[in-house]
């Protein structure tokens, strides 16, 4: 497994989770932005920055992620796209994305946007809270640990 961020909306909190998680079981971690980004100095963890523009990141994520990888992300398409090719999304919350609720976290979005358009104020979501740093932390944990092989018993 790898782990693929799009950084350039992933809260700090967030990456620094993903950089200790890195650290500890040796997983490799890739951040990309179209923006230059500093990460710690270790062998797995690396940044890529893109050219600016409209899904530039999304669209290399897109290009490299692969069946079984995990995908950090709040960005519900880019979610979709990740699902279709087999890999994980999470978002910065815990949230998993999955074949079962992408369609409907698709559609959802696209009504909110739809009422943003006619003049409609829809709110947004909540500042990043503890509980939703630890639900992220947990999922990540678990996912991590489903990824790694059992060990041998000879």
């Amino acid at each position: 497994m790898r782990i693929w961020v799009d950084a350039d909306a992933c809260p700090v909190v967030i990456r620094d989770i993903l950089f200790r998680a890195a650290e500890r079981t040796g997983v490799e971690l890739t951040l990309v932005a179209n923006r230059w980004l500093k990460v710690p100095p270790a062998r797995n963890i690396r940044a890529i920055q893109v050219e600016p523009g409209f899904d530039v990141a999304d669209n290399e994520i897109v290009r490299r992620v692969a069946a079984g990888d995990l995908v950090v992300t709040a960005d519900i398409p880019l979610a979709a796209e990740v699902v279709a090719k087999d890999a994980v999304a999470l978002n910065p919350r815990g949230e998993r994305y999955t074949a079962e609720n992408i369609r409907e976290r698709l559609n959802m979005r696209d009504f909110m946007d739809t009422l943003r358009a006619s003049g409609i104020d829809t709110g947004g979501q909540s500042a990043l809270g503890t509980r939703d740093r630890q639900a992220f932390a947990n999922q990540l944990d678990q996912l991590l640990a489903q990824a790694r092989p059992a060990p041998r018993r000879d």
